[in-house]
């Protein structure tokens, strides 16, 4: 009899354990959004993740008339899944902390949130502590969030998709800065600067190869669309893909694959005549690029005008001058 009421205690047990399996597989995330924004967004670099971090603000909310009620571990590790993507459709690889934190033995801690209808939760995290962004680029970024915990991975939600830009390291590119100011994060703020000036410095950024500088003064949207299926589809896609579609075309121009005459490099050039009225105007400069056996000449027309105070190159033409 002893024997028997044994078996049946732990039997209620495996059936008690089985029913919460089922209740965690068939909890309803439908109605659970979750979203990603820069939390006080700058300017980001590759490297260490203290002195440098990419903080994200994470936002989960109940969509649904019934109560949400998801685990959220107190490590964050385990309830939250960054993905960094090349425009090539690469991802980066996770940092080795959060692989050994994921493959090794321990307890993890949790507690259960529930969420009336309408109701977010928020918290904020730092990409650099769950993937390895080491070289500059732009990227694609995306977070799955999982509510029954990371060993419970057959249920996610995944956010909406940013765009990532990671700028050369300032201590990496100090010897190469204009003399505009410190190397620091001041140096890649527009000034209000004449229009001659804007293109001088435009032209020796594309010189030195110092791509942050060489867009400071570049209205790159206005520049895509000088391709006119580029601007059909520009104009007809949601503000999410446009920024994807701005920052493709920034990749595209620093591999030298599009617009090869706005990313040639001179050898020297020349500033012939600056025209302008409050609003708008053009620099004329003459170009020269070495060759082997010669050297070409050519005149560049650009565009400016200006926008919030700031005058931005949007469009430009080229003449050829021939050859010396």
């Amino acid at each position: 009899m002893i024997k028997l009421r044994k078996l049946t205690f732990i039997i209620s047990v495996f059936l008690c354990f089985g029913q919460i399996g089922l209740y965690s597989q068939s909890a309803d995330f439908s109605k659970a959004s979750v979203s990603i924004n820069y939390s006080n967004k700058t300017i980001y670099y590759p490297g260490n993740n203290e002195e440098s971090p990419i903080n994200v603000h994470i936002t989960i909310k109940n969509e649904g008339v019934e109560t949400l009620r998801f685990k959220l571990a107190d490590d964050r590790n385990f309830s939250v899944d960054f993905k960094v993507f090349t425009t090539k459709g690469n991802m980066l690889e996770n940092t080795m902390n959060l692989i050994e934190k994921r493959t090794s033995s321990r307890v993890v801690y949790f507690r259960e949130i529930a969420l009336e209808q309408g109701e977010e939760y928020s918290f904020i995290e730092n990409v650099k502590d769950y993937v390895k962004i080491d070289e500059p680029s732009v990227y694609y970024l995306s977070m799955d969030f999982y509510p029954e915990l990371y060993k419970s991975k057959y249920v996610s939600i995944t956010s909406n998709r940013l765009t990532l830009e990671i700028r050369p390291s300032p201590s990496a590119a100090s010897s190469k800065i204009l003399p505009v100011e410190h190397s620091t994060v001041e140096i890649l703020m527009p000034k209000d600067i004449s229009p001659d000036k804007v293109v001088e410095q435009t032209i020796i950024a594309r010189q030195k190869s110092l791509w942050d500088q060489y867009f400071l003064y570049m209205d790159i949207e206005s520049l895509l669309q000088r391709n006119p299926s580029m601007k059909k589809r520009y104009a007809s896609v949601s503000a999410d893909e446009r920024e994807r579609m701005v920052q493709n075309f920034k990749a595209d121009l620093m591999q030298s694959r599009i617009e090869n005459d706005i990313i040639a490099v001179p050898e020297r050039f020349e500033i012939e005549r600056t025209s302008y009225t409050p609003s708008e105007g053009t620099v004329v400069v003459i170009e020269w690029f070495k060759y082997p056996n010669f050297s070409e000449k050519k005149r560049y027309t650009y565009k400016i005008r200006q926008h919030d105070g700031i005058w931005q190159i949007y469009d430009y033409t080229v003449v050829n001058l021939g050859t010396e």
